[in-house]
């Protein structure tokens, strides 16, 4: 593979699944490199990435798939037989299917899978108190990520061709239930009305008054708590039982798992 350029490409409310890309892609930081984040962004117009460019792609995991707003905002990007790094970040209870449903939407987008793997970041539920992978990925997370991108470059410059390898989960994908709509809760007397939680939100669910009240709106939230952990001051919260549920049962630290 002659790879010239390299971009990342990602959907991270909460910059775990950036961060982790961004450490994969110094492997390559001697060629021109850049970042599509699609957090807040929806592509108005398919791009389409050539075969000489390395497109490493990292989303979150929501119930053992693809966060589904990624796989939306992911549909207006294209390959033309474009190699690709795939990479799943979840909060530490397990990824699941997640990654072979990403590699079989990117296929279908044209890229063609160079390697894979599964990161760690701090879980949306994750609060003090009850931490859930508090403050991954950490370092040692970061320096694997780069081994991996260099693993990868090494395979891509020694083939001359792509072909399939194992990528752990199933097909088909497991079932995910409707979720409950549900959204972060404003704590007035904590709020400075700085704005940084409306920015953060992929939705655009939250909103501020003409009087400086804080508005959410549960039927477009994903909780993925980007705003609850942006918040200078602590005064959006999320509550639910399922933190106390994750921090009992999924405390132990897991470590990334690489296909190649």
């Amino acid at each position: 593979m002659n790879i010239t350029h390299t971009r990342v490409i990602t959907f991270s409310p909460t910059h775990t699944s950036l961060r982790v890309a961004t450490a994969v892609a110094r492997a390559w930081q001697d060629l021109p490199n850049d970042i599509l984040d699609l957090t807040c962004r929806q592509l108005k117009s398919p791009i389409r990435l050539a075969n000489d460019c390395l497109a490493i792609v990292s989303v979150p995991v929501y119930a053992g798939r693809v966060a589904p707003l990624a796989l939306t905002r992911l549909k207006n990007v294209l390959g033309d037989a474009t190699p690709a790094i795939l990479i799943a970040t979840y909060g530490n209870r397990d990824y699941e299917d997640a990654l072979v449903e990403l590699r079989d939407v990117l296929t279908t987008q044209g890229f063609l899978p160079l390697a894979a793997g599964a990161f760690i970041g701090e879980h949306s539920y994750s609060r003090p108190g009850m931490p859930i992978a508090e403050g991954r990925p950490d370092a040692e997370d970061c320096a694997k990520a780069e081994a991996f991108g260099r693993e990868a470059r090494r395979k891509g410059e020694s083939v001359g061709t792509l072909t399939p390898f194992f990528i752990k989960g199933n097909v088909p994908y497991r079932t995910v239930g409707t979720p409950t709509p549900q959204a972060p809760v404003w704590q007035e007397d904590d709020c400075t009305g700085c704005g940084t939680c409306i920015n953060s939100c992929p939705t655009m669910s939250i909103r501020m008054t003409d009087d400086g009240e804080v508005l959410t709106e549960p039927s477009t939230c994903i909780k993925c708590c980007a705003c609850v952990k942006s918040c200078p001051t602590g005064a959006l919260t999320f509550d639910t039982p399922y933190t106390a549920m994750l921090h009992a049962k999924c405390s132990a630290r897991r470590e990334p798992e690489l296909f190649l």
